[in-house]
């Protein structure tokens, strides 16, 4: 039997937790993963890096890296390894600083401080490789990777937001707030989200895998900055939407700054909003955090989705999804019809 093909799209904490529930999915299933990553993000060790030698975000895709990183105790060591955060010189604390904002040692700038090995190592080998997909396939053999990691699209983009109540003495105010960081920091309420350029070129590997999938994964992840950017790339949207694959939607346990005041219903809202034509087959939700599930079952079938309620988040009361948990629920799901 072919293995079932799943494409997990996203970013940052979001989809690392999508790709270990994945991972834990993979004893009673035979999965091919492919996580597809956002490539705004302009804050930290990545945007600093943007910023001065230009190409694609690393942290993102690193953090996509790592979690599907093989259990060899020696991949296990150089998926440490990518994560490790250099200090400020003469032993200051291991920060990621805003971007363009270096750290300094003993009161001198230190360059390295605030940056993650594996963003660097990335950065490398794509100024080696000359492509950052070779160079996400390099270094997913160098971590014993169990799937492939892709870019949205190979070039960088910004994300922009009209927001309103930015400025809190103005709370009825709409302003353009610009940048990934800034729009996922916002105090005011997202009113639309675009990206620039607009329309960028998707990755014609990651299209190749949309149109190959068996089920294509959204979230969980910072919606606005993470999530609902893949559905404005138009190559990878007409691939989304052309797809033969089933859809899956795993909704977020609370609100994150950047969407205060958003519903459960009103982040599926937002689905169809940017992407009419987008039909999901199943909507996946904490059975604790998911509060009106009539509300979010009503708005599950305006897309043309079935509600599954499952307890996914840690026991320790954080708003966390448990990999472990959230593979048991995803099971079902994916191994339904094989």
């Amino acid at each position: 039997m072919t293995p079932t093909r799943v494409v997990a799209f996203g970013g940052g904490h979001g989809l690392s937790a999508s790709l270990r529930a994945l991972r834990h999915c993979v004893p009673g299933l035979d999965l091919d993963i492919t996580a597809v990553v956002t490539v705004g993000d302009d804050g930290g060790s990545s945007g600093r890096l943007r910023a001065e030698r230009g190409g694609l975000p690393p942290g993102d895709l690193r953090q996509a890296l790592v979690a599907l990183a093989g259990d060899h105790p020696a991949t296990r060591r150089s998926a440490a390894l990518f994560q490790h955060r250099f200090a400020a010189a003469g032993g200051g604390e291991a920060v990621d600083p805003p971007a363009g904002q270096a750290v300094g040692g003993r009161g001198a700038a230190d360059p390295l401080a605030g940056h993650a090995v594996g963003n660097l190592l990335l950065h490398g080998l794509t100024e080696l490789l000359g492509d950052p997909v070779v160079a996400l396939d390099h270094a997913g053999a160098m971590l014993g990777a169990v799937g492939r990691v892709l870019p949205m699209s190979r070039q960088p983009v910004g994300i922009e937001a009209r927001v309103r109540g930015a400025d809190p003495e103005r709370p009825d105010e709409v302003r353009t707030v610009r940048g990934q960081h800034q729009v996922a920091v916002t105090s005011g309420t997202v009113e639309s989200l675009r990206l620039t350029p607009a329309a960028p070129a998707a990755c014609a590997e990651a299209v190749a895998a949309v149109h190959a999938a068996d089920w294509l994964i959204f979230g969980p992840g910072s919606w606005y900055t993470s999530v609902l950017p893949h559905l404005l790339v138009p190559g990878l949207a007409d691939a989304i939407v052309s797809s033969p694959a089933r859809r899956l939607v795993t909704l977020n346990l609370v609100a994150e700054k950047e969407t205060l005041g958003l519903s459960l219903p009103d982040h599926l809202d937002t689905l169809g909003r940017y992407l009419p034509e987008l039909k999901v087959d199943m909507v996946l939700a904490d059975s604790k955090a998911v509060g009106d599930p009539v509300a979010v079952e009503r708005a599950a079938e305006s897309l043309g989705a079935r509600l599954v309620l499952a307890p996914v988040a840690v026991t320790d009361g954080t708003p966390r999804h448990d990999p472990a948990a959230l593979g048991a629920a995803l099971v079902p799901v994916l191994g339904a019809d094989r």
